[in-house]
């Protein structure tokens, strides 16, 4: 197994990062988060591009994000990649392998990344005793596939430019959520390459809509930070309702 790794309770920085994802579409209460620091963690670092959870695997824990950027991959039989979504600090992507024994895609890493692997028995007993926690952790999941939902008519039905517009918005929504962003501005280290397969699109394609964005003076792109100018124009652009993200307790 690659990557540095130890096991103990879970560190304060983990913690943190699940805490404050989970807080911003569920109410949980001091006793959830206690519940949650109490939790056993296997912590590891991870290079770009390493695979986390491999399709046809059959995982004995889940993986919590605290810090980078990862996402989910199908792979054709002739090597043609589709990224199914991008996930950021705070998510813990493969909740469904409590429930789902085999891997059905893979987890990738985009950047380097700090992961915590909690094991499925640990979940399933913090699940029994603590409900309110159980049905958080069951919204993101749902929350996950609203995402899904909204990729799946990205890709298939939206033009190429207002397809990128649609991403951006909806990850800069995502990490302002959990304190990512200033200004409009967030770090997204993440190639041509990848972004493209996010979208469906050549890397050419690719380039020539983040050209088109930026005589548009919609976006500025400086290495891996992405800076939006104009979200009302972009969210017009786009087409893009917010609803789908559940971004608080209430939607």
């Amino acid at each position: 197994m690659s990557g540095l790794e130890k096991e103990h309770p879970m560190p304060a920085n983990l913690a943190a990062a699940l805490i404050t994802k989970l807080t911003v579409s569920n109410d949980l209460d001091a006793d959830d988060i206690r519940a949650i620091q109490s939790l056993r963690i296997r912590e590891r670092h991870l290079d770009a591009g390493q695979i986390i959870v491999a399709d046809g695997e059959r995982p004995t824990d889940c993986c919590l994000i605290a810090d980078g950027f990862a996402f989910r991959s199908k792979t054709t039989a002739d090597g043609e990649r589709q990224v199914l979504s991008i996930h950021i600090p705070g998510e813990i992507p493969d909740l469904q392998s409590l429930h789902l024994k085999v891997m059905d895609h893979d987890l990738v890493t985009v950047t380097r990344c700090n992961l915590g692997f909690i094991s499925h028995d640990d979940l399933r007993v913090i699940n029994q005793r603590r409900p309110n926690l159980a049905a958080a952790l069951w919204r993101e999941t749902l929350i996950d596939g609203a995402i899904f939902r909204e990729w799946i008519v990205n890709v298939g039905r939206r033009e190429a430019t207002p397809r990128m517009a649609h991403l951006l918005i909806e990850l800069h929504r995502r990490l302002r959520a959990i304190g990512h962003t200033r200004n409009g501005e967030f770090g997204l280290p993440i190639t041509q390459a990848d972004l493209g397969d996010c979208l469906g699109l050549s890397v050419v394609h690719t380039n020539r809509v983040l050209q088109n964005l930026r005589k548009e003076g919609l976006v500025t792109v400086s290495r891996s930070e992405f800076h939006i100018l104009k979200p009302r124009e972009m969210e017009e652009l786009a087409g893009f309702d917010p609803t789908y993200l559940h971004l608080s307790p209430s939607t």
